[in-house]
């Protein structure tokens, strides 16, 4: 009987659940069990229940999720709140039902108030009004850090909550309307080049201020939150604001960010700012402190992973239209 730890990662495919993969790979002691959406739909109750009971996992990191920019929330807010409270809540409870005492779930820092003091500690939780244009979304994952808390206070167990600032790195989407900032920015860079645009349109006023983390941070930062020793955890992190900030602790702003991405790519020409588009949050900024008093801080600055993150968009590119 093998006796490796049996850890699954829901969301295996996805940007952070790929990075999780890469960083437990090389370990001996574990083996990873994933399934597809073919193989398995997260929404399906039934399915999820009868999965877990079959498999007995050891451990669980729910990085599954439905994401996207702000143009995606704004447009299928329905769908960003049904089918993200549906599949967390089905492989939490379903992790309960079958036994399974450590599960990690990863949210988002776009829990905290748009006008949340700055830097967003994790005492900032539901102290004001949400940002509205991703509220749907945010408000699952709220749900889902509760979820958590219930049952570790119900049935004493040992399910984690890790929320990162905005993340970015290999296998991000880089969809032209519904990616994140970085991989839509690098998309529209890379497409200007190519034709020799005079100018690249960037949305909003440039005034914004976000924090970045390279997504293999992320990955390392969740292996470290989800081994951390149980005596340690319970004395830094309280029962009932459970929720652990995972980011660099320094922020840019968008204007800031696009000169850098502009400078990496090599495009000469100017950066217009369409201020008809929505800003979103005035800034996002999260405090730290606490994951660096469990002993992890973040190793990639946001230069040399934009210059990574390029690189690899490039290769990526490059074998699609070769």
């Amino acid at each position: 009987m093998s006796t490796k730890k049996r850890i699954f990662i829901a969301g295996h495919a996805g940007m952070v659940g790929s990075a999780i993969c890469r960083q437990l790979a090389d370990d001996p002691s574990i083996e990873i069990i994933t399934k597809t959406r073919a193989e398995l739909d997260l929404t399906d109750q039934a399915a999820v229940y009868a999965f877990l009971a079959e498999q007995r996992f050891d451990e669980i990191y729910l990085a599954a999720a439905k994401v996207g920019g702000i143009h995606a929330n704004s447009s299928y807010p329905a769908e960003f709140i049904q089918q993200n409270i549906t599949l967390q809540s089905n492989i939490i409870h379903g992790a309960h039902l079958s036994n399974v005492n450590k599960l990690l779930f990863l949210g988002s820092s776009c829990i905290y108030p748009r006008m949340a003091q700055q830097p967003m500690d994790e005492a900032q939780l539901l102290q004001g009004a949400l940002e509205q244009t991703n509220e749907p979304y945010a408000i699952a994952k709220i749900a889902g850090i509760k979820m958590c808390e219930a049952y570790n206070r119900q049935y004493t167990r040992d399910y984690r909550s890790v929320m990162p600032t905005n993340l970015y790195g290999p296998g991000d989407n880089y969809h032209p309307e519904n990616s994140h900032v970085i991989p839509g920015m690098i998309n529209r860079f890379y497409q200007a080049c190519k034709r020799n645009a005079p100018s690249i349109v960037i949305w909003g006023t440039g005034n914004p201020r976000r924090e970045f983390l390279h997504v293999d941070d992320m990955a390392a930062a969740s292996v470290h939150v989800m081994n951390i020793d149980s005596d340690l955890y319970s004395s830094k992190v309280s029962p009932t604001l459970s929720h652990i900030n995972v980011g660099t602790g320094i922020d840019c702003s968008i204007r800031e960010l696009a000169e850098s991405i502009r400078s990496i790519s090599g495009f000469e020409g100017q950066l217009e700012f369409d201020t008809s588009k929505p800003d979103g949050t005035p800034r996002k900024l999260l405090d730290v402190g606490l994951i660096e008093s469990l002993g992890w801080t973040a190793k990639i600055d946001l230069r040399s992973g934009l210059e990574s993150t390029w690189q690899s968009y490039i290769s990526q590119v490059e074998q699609i239209e070769a």
